[in-house]
């Protein structure tokens, strides 16, 4: 359950959003697998595979989003399509126009697809109403559009917008690496990716590699900018930060992971303590990171 991917957005400070709304709204539109014509299904199930749809946990809520999709390439699709067309002209004498191939795409796509294997994923989201935050577990923006969307099908309203910030991420990478060190609280470790604004967008990657070097240096002399960059939170969260402001590779340490365990030993609920601990990190990692990047931007925005 431990989050890897931060896309982040800011919610209005003490949303009035309860558990028990929560509960009946997602319940209301629960995962049901693709039909036979279906391409896509999504819907909501429990994060604790119990009959819980929300898990709460000191005013903190979990919600996961289920999605299948049928796997059926455009590629298989178009190869039987074209099978297909050469019969028809062999039996008609000339090739089909362009209305009746769409028709025999459309009859190949509606034949295949009770065949086609079906994919399942989850996606997680963490919200915070009193705090103000909406995080949803995903590797891309796109991702997180997808339980976005599925929240506003279920919600009246969600206020949601994207984090900004009033520095940007590349120029706070760009100055801890020139100064081989970062902002209290935070530490350097060894993966940066440092990309050139020309037209060649030539890159260079350092993968477990010291970034305390005079090739460094070179580099951002040479005005190529830090793109990623991988760092630590107070030794107990490591991840890589993007230019887009996205949280990658988030990994909770051993500290963390071991309290949780015990925290469990008393509650008898893995998940719950896992929540927990995990929430209440990032509660602190997001305003620390926001903090070093210079407060949100906007007047509006809660603590600008």
């Amino acid at each position: 359950m431990w989050f890897r991917n931060l896309q982040i957005y800011r919610l209005p400070e003490n949303w009035a959003l309860d558990v028990d709304t929560l509960q009946d709204k997602l319940a209301a539109r629960p995962f049901v697998a693709c039909g036979s014509q279906d391409m896509l299904s999504r819907g909501w199930v429990s994060p604790t595979r119990d009959d819980r749809f929300v898990l709460a946990v000191q005013g903190q809520f979990l919600v996961s989003l289920q999605v299948e999709q049928k796997l059926l390439p455009a590629s298989v699709v178009n190869q039987v399509a074209s099978d297909r067309a050469e019969e028809i002209e062999a039996q008609q004498g000339y090739k089909p126009g362009r209305k009746q191939m769409k028709e025999i795409k459309d009859a190949v796509l509606q034949e295949l697809l009770p065949r086609a294997f079906a994919r399942r994923r989850k996606v997680f989201a963490w919200i915070a109403p009193r705090e103000g935050w909406l995080v949803v577990d995903a590797a891309s923006p796109a991702r997180a559009e997808e339980m976005l969307e599925a929240l506003r099908d279920v919600l009246d309203e969600l206020p949601a917008k994207l984090l900004q910030t009033r520095q940007s991420p590349v120029s706070l990478m760009s100055g801890w690496l020139a100064a081989h060190e970062a902002a209290p609280g935070f530490s350097i470790d060894q993966d940066c990716e440092l990309r050139s604004v020309s037209d060649e967008k030539a890159a260079v990657r350092y993968v477990r590699h010291a970034l305390d070097g005079q090739d460094v240096q070179d580099h951002l002399a040479a005005g190529k900018l830090p793109t990623r960059l991988a760092l630590t939170f107070d030794d107990r969260v490591s991840f890589v930060l993007t230019e887009k402001l996205e949280v990658k590779r988030l990994a909770f340490l051993d500290v963390i992971k071991e309290e949780a365990e015990r925290q469990a030993d008393l509650a008898d609920m893995q998940i719950e303590a896992d929540f927990a601990l995990m929430s209440g990190e990032l509660l602190r990692l997001i305003p620390a990171l926001i903090g070093v990047l210079g407060g949100e931007q906007g007047e509006g925005a809660p603590g600008a």
